[in-house]
């Protein structure tokens, strides 16, 4: 095992656009980066629960069943409609605020931090792709004449730092696109954007397969 050529693997793959970076980007365009990183504390449970069911062997035991992986991948798709249509339908502009003449500044008021956690974790635990991914790429830098556990244990560390990282990227531009809001209609723009992100993910989860 080496954790440091598994390091740049494991930020390319946090990397990759999806519902929870998505999330991380709304976040920071809302909340800020800070909020946004304390928020993937909600993510990083849910990978952590994903390697430990890896590391003890039952997530191959996921991936060979078809009923468990289509009802992980039902829920988290409905959740995603949910969120999307949510979103789509709002007027409600947590952490902008909406001045007189239409024109849009950061709002004063604290942006539910409890609420932006769970929605990381609801995000991470109701995706298959999650469990493909422990199950499946974690194995790969596994040296079988090593103790398993202490590898996944340290691989899985980097794995989560890097969903750190992840955020902080994706929150950092979320804060660029915000200095673009500046009217009420974008901010409705903005709530249908994501909505629609949110409702094609789900729509891309459905087709997914072990």
């Amino acid at each position: 095992m080496d954790a440091l050529l598994f390091a740049p693997v494991a930020v390319a793959i946090a990397l990759t656009p999806g519902p929870n970076n998505f999330c991380g980007l709304n976040n920071g365009i809302r909340a800020g980066v800070g909020t946004a990183l304390v928020a993937t504390l909600g993510r990083v449970a849910a990978f952590a629960i994903f390697l430990t069911i890896s590391a003890v062997g039952l997530g191959a035991m996921l991936l060979a069943s078809e009923t468990a992986f289509t009802i992980v991948k039902w829920v988290g798709a409905c959740y995603l409609f949910w969120l999307g249509w949510r979103a789509w339908r709002s007027r409600e502009f947590s952490g902008l605020e909406v001045m007189e003449g239409g024109d849009v500044k950061a709002s004063g008021a604290r942006v539910p931090v409890k609420a932006l956690i769970t929605q990381e974790f609801l995000l991470g635990i109701t995706n298959p792709k999650a469990i493909i991914l422990f199950a499946a790429v974690f194995p790969q830098f596994i040296d079988p004449a090593q103790p398993a556990v202490r590898q996944f244990v340290v691989l899985g560390a980097v794995y989560l730092a890097a969903e750190f990282v992840s955020t902080a990227v994706y929150a950092a531009g979320g804060r660029q696109i915000r200095r673009f809001i500046r009217t009420s209609r974008g901010v409705v723009r903005l709530n249908k954007a994501t909505g629609g992100f949110f409702m094609g993910a789900g729509g891309l989860l459905l087709t997914a397969n072990r």
